[in-house]
């Protein structure tokens, strides 16, 4: 369901995360996502997930 390309993928779950759920653990629950997956992916194109802003940035 969400993008294998990590930048379509910080695209997809910042869009998410800012419209539809209240952290990244409702959002991987919510679409039954690896969290770890998805951190490492992001991480790999330096964006790393903060919590005050629920966004990877």
């Amino acid at each position: 369901m969400a993008p294998k390309d990590p930048a379509m993928l910080l695209s997809f779950v910042n869009m998410r995360l800012r419209d539809e759920y209240e952290n990244l653990d409702e959002l991987c629950a919510a679409l039954n996502l690896d969290k770890t997956e998805i951190t490492e992916k992001l991480a790999a194109i330096d964006y790393h997930y903060d919590t005050e802003s629920n966004q990877f940035k």
